[in-house]
């Protein structure tokens, strides 16, 4: 293992009941602005649409307007949806980025529309605990969301009529051609991005299974990044797909070794006891997402309960895998448990992704994990 083990923030911009989309901007910057203090070596945000709770539909816009607050911290997206965009427009809006922001930009790379992660063949059905004491939960089934009414309006929303999704590892592919300025179409006709052509953005592919992502980014000599918050019954198989598909290779990104990072959702208090009751909007967050609904604006511990009382055995199981896996707790309860996490995945890197429906929690979460982190002597960056 490392002697270090930076940890980086993936945001959402959540929205907190109660609270507007332009507060959870200005809650954002704070973090951000405090979270270099605190030794954070990146600030991620991912992209999510048509989510009431989450203001964090445009990674480039945000990540323009946390760069420009802080001075040292990486920025990046966690990550750019190549499922309705093209790789010229990505390299383009990176380069902007790169050109404002000098070595402080990173390019994480996802696919969208795409489907759901599938259990890889091998992997057990069933719920485990590794030898560490890692929970892997069973693997959840995204089948009762195929041809869901909301999912169908968002993919027909985001993309132009008629428009088809190239191939993610062409799409990959393009992207880096692009930045490293040798890009040629089947014609061998050359383009180049300007701004994006040269850009020192440290490109990153993320994924939630053993699946295209994990592969690509492994052939191409990526960096990669593996959801345990998201999908946590496949980190392991993710993981071992990547170092299995690992080439070294060169030019933007390019690495002689694999480099994994892997996230985790987390919520750290003075105890273990406030911990979970903060976490506690948690469950009815996640249900929202996976019932098409939308992500709610995050709910007050009080509101949380409210909304679970009524839930169905149907509802519990909805969000089981997603619950049992968050890292809640005292700031040596979640640091153990991250430790864990590390050592059965192999990560160089945690990214922890924390939502509380008050803002002042938050950052009091993000405080007390780094400086348990940096106590136990892994805060790098």
């Amino acid at each position: 293992m490392p002697a270090t083990v930076p940890l980086g923030i993936l945001d959402l911009v959540p929205i907190p009941s109660g609270s507007t989309a332009a507060e959870a901007l200005r809650s954002t910057v704070d973090l951000a602005r405090q979270a270099e203090q605190f030794g954070y070596a990146r600030y991620w945000f991912a992209e999510h649409h048509l989510n009431p709770g989450v203001a964090g539909s445009s990674p480039a816009v945000v990540v323009a307007l946390t760069a420009s607050a802080t001075t040292s911290i990486r920025i990046g997206s966690g990550a750019v949806q190549l499922g309705h965009r093209t790789a010229l427009s990505t390299v383009e809006e990176f380069g902007l980025l790169d050109a404002a922001f000098p070595g402080r930009i990173d390019l994480g790379l996802g696919r969208s529309a795409g489907g759901p992660p599938q259990r890889p063949a091998g992997e057990p059905a069933r719920a485990h605990t590794t030898e560490n004491g890692l929970r892997i939960p069973e693997p959840f089934s995204f089948a009762h969301l195929r041809g869901h009414p909301r999912v169908l309006l968002q993919q027909r929303l985001l993309h132009l009529p008629g428009a088809e999704s190239e191939e993610y590892s062409g799409q990959v592919a393009d992207v880096l051609a692009l930045l490293r300025g040798e890009y040629r179409s089947p014609e061998g006709v050359e383009a180049h991005a300007v701004p994006g052509e040269g850009a020192e953005v440290e490109v990153w592919v993320l994924g939630s299974s053993a699946g295209v992502s994990a592969e690509t980014a492994g052939a191409g000599g990526l960096r990669f990044a593996a959801n345990y918050h998201v999908s946590p019954a496949n980190v392991l198989a993710a993981a071992s797909a990547y170092r299995e598909a690992f080439k070294p290779s060169a030019g933007p990104g390019g690495l002689d070794r694999p480099h994994l990072s892997v996230s985790a959702d987390v919520v750290v208090a003075p105890t273990d006891a406030e911990a979970r009751e903060l976490a506690a909007g948690y469950g009815p967050w996640v249900h929202s997402i996976r019932t098409a609904e939308g992500a709610i604006p995050f709910p007050s511990p009080a509101e949380a309960r409210e909304l679970v009382r009524g839930w169905s055995a149907t509802d519990h199981k909805l969000v089981a895998d997603r619950v049992e896996t968050q890292f809640a707790g005292s700031p040596a309860t979640v640091a153990d448990q991250l430790e864990r996490l590390r050592d059965a995945t192999g990560a160089d890197e945690l990214l922890i992704t924390t939502i509380t429906h008050d803002h002042a929690d938050r950052v009091r979460s993000y405080r007390l994990l780094a400086g348990e982190w940096a106590r136990r002597g892994y805060l790098g960056r």
